[in-house]
This record gives structure tokens, C-alpha cells and sequence, in this order.
């Protein structure tokens, strides 16, 4: 067989094939070539599409499950500072379920007005966490006033007036106020609050507000106007009566237990002082004192000076006497400290705060500036008779309180303010209120409220 170069071989049967059939199939061959390579370039690119895709929708979960997380975390930081107005004592939350995931904070302790809070973030609520985030910010008060807007304040076991004693300033009492028909002045208004709210045998110069005004057996004078709902009798009006008034709403006492035990921490955090035969006894010289708890009984005495310069909590009595002076450390400013006697074993008997025979307190120089004594014995709200104060002949600068015990007041003691469960003033006893007490601003609380501080939000992982 004669093979031209170019030729072929013969074709079975030793036919030649054809110009057109060899073009054909090259050509066929040309197109199942590209085919193939077409559909591995597309299988290629699809096979990386969706990689891209699949790569594109983790990132993208990631991503919503972080912001996510975040949302959650400043929503913990959120609550936190919520929690701390609540509780000063608030310390954190363990892991808690939040919308698709959870939460954690963290609360430690910088100085006695500042937390810094840290707050996590996870996502999702359970199984593997997809997403994490963590955010940090300090907390501090940022008012740390308490108003006292009445020169006398009294809790539900009311108010009593005899023997020509005065006060000067507004009388707020959740009970009754009640005089005993002498020249006992006020100077001011008086509002007994509430359903029961009783005014009698007082004269007052401002507005009078009550559910009922007057009684038979003691005169009552009102030298301007008198609000009352039902009753008005032998009662004298200079000014217009408003029968069918709605009764006044009672007012919670300015400064709340969970302040009081704040304070008393703080001052345990400054120390704990060391007791001879049940007493810290100061008795001469002059110290400095605060912060600190003193265990026992607290005796301030002769011609002892006591300079206060933080929160003192004695969990038994105190009792400054016989010339004894108690001032505030000038760098104290406009703040004020308390000295509050606090037995929690023992609130019946003890937490008893007795001041007489020309002790005196001083503020810190600046106007403004108080010393409050606060006691914590609660027998006049349970029905007893034990004082919470034995108060006599006090100096300007003192402010009593004690929300759930008696205070008698009598023998020309003068103080700027006093808030009691009850109050008792007889015998020439004065109570002058003084203009600065409204917003008296102390070392912290009462709330006071915490607020995130300024400069301090950051993202830490």
C-alpha cells in the first residue's frame, strides 16, 4: 500500500476516508476537548464559589454572633449599674441566660465610691460559644446628697409637742402632730400625712395639712391656711380653710437602712479598733478617728477632742459627755461623715446615743458642714419604750436621726435637725433647721446614684 506522507491508513476494508469525514472528526474532537476543559474550569469556579460562599456565610454568622455577644455584654453593664443603686453590697452575677445567649459580670471594689464592673458577652446560650465579648467601665456616685427638707421629720409613730417648745422650720410626720394646748410654736408648716394624719394644740405661722385638724381638749392656732379632708375643731384660721383637701401622701425617711449599712461597711473597711472591758474609751488628749468600726461601746469623755475624718460605725452605745468635743477634719469641706450606733445583735437595748453636759460638736469650718449622729435602735417602732437618744445642751453642728427609735427632746437642747420614728420636744426645747440641710452632701451615697464614670467604657476582648 502506497502511503503519500499526510495519509492515513486505510480505513477496515482498505477504504480511504474522505477530506470531509477526517474535518468532521477533528472537529468533534476539538469540541469534547474545550467541553472538558470548560466544564473543569466551571467545576473549578463553582467548587470556589461555593467555598467562598460557605467561607463567606461562617464569617458573616461570626460576625453577627459577635455583635451580638457585644449587645449583651454593654446590656449586663447596663444592669449592673441598675443593681448598684438597688445594693451598694452588689458584687456581680454568675452566668445568667440572656436572648440567644448569656452574661456574666464581675464588680470589684476601687475605693469606697467607685466599681469598675466588667461584663461578657457569649453567644450562643448553650453548647459551643460561637462568640465572645468582654467589656469593662468604672462606676461611681455621682450625687452623693440627702435632702432633709423639714426641720423635724417624723416616722408613723408621729410627733408630740409640750411645754412651750419650738421648732423652727416645716414639720413633716407620717403620724399625727400633737401638742398639748401650751404656747408650743412652730414656725413653719406642718403636714401630717396620710388617712390618719391628726394637727392639734400647736400654734403654727405657715400652712397646716391634715386629715383632720384640731381637737376638743387643746387649742389649735393656724396663722395662715388649713388643708384637711373631714374634720376641723377648735381650731382658729387667720387665713382660708380648704375642707375636702386630699390627704397628703407619707414620705419615706431621708436616709434608708441599705445607706446606713453601706456606711457602716466603708467604715469597717477603714479598720476595726480594739476594745478594753466592752468600751473604747477616750477620755483625754486629742485624736483623729474614721474610718472604722469600733466593736463595744463608744465613750467620749472630760475634756477629750475627736477629730472625725470618715464614717464610724461602734456597734454597741455611744455616749460623748462632760465637755468632750467631736469635730469634722477640715478637709472635709461641705461633706459630712455619720456616727452610727448599731448593734445588730441587740437593737431593742442597745444602739443608744447619748450626749449631755456641754459636749459639743463642731463642722468642719466650711457652711454646710454637719455632724449626724444616727442610731439604729428600733424599740419605739416595735412598741417599747427605750430612747434611741438621750440628748441635752448640744452644739449648732448636730443632726439626729434615728428612723426606727424614740427621740425626746427637752431642757433647751438645740439641734439643726432631727428625724425620728418618733419625736418628743418639751420643756423650752428648740429646733432651729438650718437652710444648708436640704442637700447635705455626704462622703458617698445616698444615692445617690451610681453612674458609669466618663473616659473609662472600653472593649477588652
Amino acid at each position: 500500500m502506497n502511503l503519500e506522507p499526510g495519509n492515513l491508513i486505510l480505513e477496515a476494508g482498505g477504504k480511504r476516508p474522505s477530506n470531509q469525514q477526517l474535518a468532521t472528526s477533528n472537529q468533534r474532537g476539538y469540541v469534547l476537548l474545550l467541553t472538558l476543559v470548560f466544564m473543569g474550569i466551571f467545576a473549578t469556579v463553582a467548587t470556589a464559589l461555593v467555598g467562598s460562599v460557605i467561607s463567606y456565610g461562617k464569617v458573616e454568622r461570626s460576625r453577627v454572633a459577635s455583635a451580638q455577644a457585644l449587645a449583651i455584654a454593654e446590656g449586663a453593664l447596663d444592669l449592673a449599674v441598675e443593681r448598684l443603686n438597688d445594693d451598694p453590697f452588689y458584687g456581680g452575677t454568675a452566668e445568667t441566660s440572656l436572648g440567644e445567649g448569656t452574661f456574666t459580670i464581675e464588680v470589684a471594689t476601687i475605693d469606697q465610691e467607685t466599681r469598675r464592673v466588667t461584663a461578657t458577652g457569649y453567644v450562643p446560650s448553650s453548647g459551643e460559644r460561637r462568640a465572645m465579648k468582654t467589656v469593662r467601665a468604672n462606676v461611681g456616685i455621682v450625687d452623693s446628697r440627702i435632702s432633709f427638707h423639714y426641720g423635724i421629720q417624723s416616722g408613723n409613730g408621729g410627733f408630740e409637742m409640750r411645754n412651750n417648745s419650738i421648732v423652727s422650720g416645716n414639720i413633716f410626720s407620717n403620724g399625727r402632730v400633737a401638742g398639748d394646748g401650751t404656747n408650743n410654736m412652730v414656725y413653719g408648716d406642718i403636714i401630717s400625712a396620710g388617712a390618719n394624719g391628726l394637727v392639734y394644740g400647736v400654734h403654727a405661722t405657715g400652712t397646716v395639712r391634715a386629715h383632720s385638724i384640731g381637737n376638743a381638749s387643746a387649742n389649735t392656732i393656724i396663722d395662715t391656711d388649713a388643708h384637711y379632708y373631714e374634720t376641723k375643731v377648735n381650731t382658729t384660721v387667720a387665713g382660708t380653710s380648704f375642707p375636702g383637701s386630699a390627704d397628703q401622701t407619707s414620705a419615706p425617711l431621708p436616709i434608708s437602712d441599705a445607706q446606713i449599712a453601706s456606711w457602716e461597711a466603708q467604715a469597717a473597711a477603714g479598720g476595726v479598733a480594739s476594745c478594753s472591758g466592752g468600751q473604747y474609751t477616750i477620755s483625754s488628749g486629742a485624736i483623729s478617728l474614721g474610718p472604722v468600726k469600733i466593736p463595744c461601746d463608744l465613750v467620749i469623755s472630760n475634756s477629750a477632742v475627736v477629730t472625725v475624718r470618715g464614717h464610724i460605725w461602734v456597734a454597741g452605745n455611744i455616749s460623748v459627755q462632760n465637755s468632750a468635743k467631736v469635730k469634722m477634719d477640715p478637709s472635709l469641706g461641705s461633706k459630712n461623715v455619720a456616727i452610727i450606733a448599731d448593734n445588730p445583735a441587740n437593737r431593742l437595748t442597745s444602739s443608744i446615743i447619748t450626749v449631755r453636759n456641754t459636749a459639743t460638736f463642731e463642722n468642719s469650718g466650711t457652711p454646710g458642714s454637719f455632724v449626724f449622729l444616727i442610731s439604729q435602735n428600733n424599740s419605739a417602732e416595735l412598741g417599747g419604750a427605750v430612747v434611741a437618744f438621750e440628748l441635752g445642751n448640744s452644739a449648732s453642728a448636730l443632726v439626729a436621726y434615728a428612723a426606727h427609735g424614740l427621740i425626746p427632746l427637752a431642757n433647751s437642747v438645740s439641734l439643726r435637725e432631727v428625724t425620728g420614728y418618733k419625736i418628743t420636744l418639751a420643756n423650752s426645747a428648740s429646733i432651729v433647721y438650718d437652710t444648708g440641710l436640704p442637700s447635705s452632701v455626704f462622703e458617698s451615697g445616698p444615692g445617690g446614684s451610681w453612674s458609669f464614670v466618663p473616659g473609662t467604657y472600653a472593649i477588652t476582648r
